[in-house]
């Protein structure tokens, strides 16, 4: 009786070791439950565009990119070490313009996308989170052309409307494609005093669907191969939530 009590007090302590290592290896893995504002850069490739908006007179979309907005959250996995899930969504506009001839030409550009997040941080790496992932999801561009004389004049609307075959002294057309995205990411997250984290992280846009439409949904013909929605984007982040790193 006493030796099976001796084997149960043996297999007791073995079990509870076990298990306050299995614990402390699930605190001590990455671990993190957030949200917060992710200002960013997006880098578009304007080629196809700029070739086009130069014939009206305008300078060219700026290669550099423009400033975006949005936000980010995300929670680690208990059943998977290191793993975390989210989502995120972020977006901005730049534009050109010129007077011509006494008129307004302008060109703007609005792109937005966002998705499903998931991340492996780097568990060789202690006190920051350096995480590789991917964002699962998709996107919206625009490019909008005014042409006008800053003359407007509520009768004069919606008498141009019906007269097609009256010279327009303001013009506008709106153009826009929606877009599957697969986007590699990379990200550093530093917390600071557990319930605060600051990132800069930079990724990848691959987008699929190059179907434009214009106004009112009416379908595109003859876009140019060069229109791609893929681009680079840069996003920082001030995230308030717990980290474990």
């Amino acid at each position: 009786m006493k030796r099976l009590f001796f084997v149960f007090l043996i297999f007791a302590g073995i079990s509870n070791t076990n298990f306050s290592q299995e614990k402390a290896m699930a605190w001590d893995s990455k671990f993190a439950l957030a949200g917060g504002f992710t200002p960013g850069w997006i880098m578009p490739n304007f080629d196809g565009f700029n070739n086009q908006i130069k014939t009206l007179g305008l300078d060219e979309f700026s290669n550099s990119g423009f400033f975006a907005t949005g936000g980010a959250g995300h929670v680690s996995l208990p059943f998977l070490r290191n793993f975390r899930v989210g989502g995120m969504g972020i977006g901005g506009s730049t534009k050109v313009s010129k007077e011509i001839n006494g008129r307004n030409y302008e060109a703007k550009y609005s792109s937005g996308f966002g998705g499903f997040t998931a991340e492996y941080t780097f568990p060789f790496v202690s006190k920051v989170a350096i995480s590789a992932g991917v964002i699962l999801g998709g996107g919206n561009r625009t490019l909008e052309l005014y042409n006008n004389n800053n003359e407007f004049s509520w009768d004069e609307i919606w008498q141009n409307i019906p007269d097609v075959d009256q010279q327009e002294k303001n013009i506008y057309k709106k153009l826009t494609n929606s877009f599957f995205s697969v986007t590699p990411t990379l990200h550093l997250d530093i917390p600071y005093k557990r319930f605060f984290a600051f990132r800069i992280g930079a990724g990848y846009q691959i987008a699929v669907n190059e179907n434009w439409k214009a106004d009112n949904g009416q379908k595109i013909s003859n876009v140019p191969s060069n229109l791609n929605n893929n681009s680079f984007f840069i996003q920082t982040g001030i995230f308030i939530g717990f980290f474990n790193y």
